[in-house]
């Protein structure tokens, strides 16, 4: 029990800094289920690879409580609405994703769970990040430099103001409290590609968040807000099926499903943290490159495996 325990505190951990970051905790886990095997049953490890999930969703409640809690006692009255309408938009933009997610979710699970959809969708992806941010730094320079252009008595004397204003120009929404209804579904409707694994669901919502003008903060902080019903409602209907198929899960089964929860949890508030701050001065370009180089070696590890060429 112990071993399985170690082995579910390693799932967790990846879990944990893989859920949030852009670079798809599904994938991963399926990776690192080919290397480190949990003794359970198929049934269970499919049930656990989701349910794990639901720390990482606490650690984002508890970060995020006060701004998403609409009963606050600090907050005014327009404050309180203003976190109705962000609940709002959460649930506008779950919509397609659990459309499309209930409807497929058991062909998925049966035509693309396997690690040549996670290498292919960890190199695409990658390839999207990198020419995202670089026509993003383009558009950036084209504008602070018109910005910072000579204009007789209106001439900027800051470069730095010009910076700013250009960054404004290409990310008109900066807050995500200024997420409109329209804008909530669209980035919606990007979630939808994260059912395939690999894909990354946080990175086909922050893709879509960026592309609809919103900047990465806001983008980012919209992402961890849409998984809370998408990533619960999902665990749920996981758990339903495991148990209405007349299963149970052993002692060992147990210890497995708490220890992954807890540490998920743990790497969630450490992840979640670091990402913030990160962005705030960098761009999604290196977790481009990471995704890339990752899928590359897996299509490779695994090409060598089949030709028996790796022990």
């Amino acid at each position: 029990m112990i071993i399985e325990a170690l082995k579910a505190l390693l799932v967790g951990i990846v879990e944990g800094i893989t859920e949030w970051l852009p670079i798809s905790s599904t994938g991963h886990m399926i990776l690192v289920d080919e290397f480190v095997k949990l003794q359970v049953s198929d049934d269970f490890l499919a049930m656990f690879l989701v349910v794990i999930q639901i720390g990482a969703i606490l650690a984002v409640l508890i970060l995020y409580f006060h701004k998403l809690n609409p009963f606050s006692p600090r907050k005014t009255q327009e404050e309180k609405r203003s976190t109705w309408r962000l609940w709002g938009m959460v649930a506008v933009g779950c919509i397609p994703a659990a459309i499309v997610g209930f409807a497929l979710d058991d062909w998925v699970n049966e035509h693309f769970y396997n690690k040549v959809t996670v290498a292919v969708a960890l190199i695409a992806y990658g390839v999207v990040f990198i020419v995202l941010e670089r026509r993003n730094r383009r558009r950036l320079r084209e504008a602070e430099a018109a910005l910072a252009a000579p204009r007789g008595r209106h001439a900027r004397s800051s470069r730095g103001d010009a910076a700013d204003e250009a960054e404004a120009q290409l990310f008109r929404i900066t807050d995500v409290g200024d997420i409109d209804w329209k804008t909530a579904l669209k980035i919606g409707c990007f979630q939808v590609l994260a059912i395939i694994p690999g894909t990354s669901r946080s990175g086909s919502t922050i893709i879509g968040g960026m592309l609809c003008g919103c900047s990465r903060t806001a983008a980012a902080e919209f992402t961890f807000f849409l998984a809370i019903p998408i990533m619960f409602g999902w665990g749920l209907v996981k758990c339903v099926k495991f148990f209405a198929a007349g299963l149970a899960m052993t002692s060992v089964e147990v210890v497995v499903l708490v220890v992954g929860i807890v540490s998920a949890f743990a790497m969630s508030v450490v992840a979640i943290k670091f990402l913030m701050g990160y962005i705030k001065k960098n761009d999604f370009t290196a977790f481009g490159w990471y995704r890339i180089v990752v899928g590359v070696l897996v299509l490779a590890y695994f090409a060598f495996e089949s030709m028996g060429m790796l022990p």
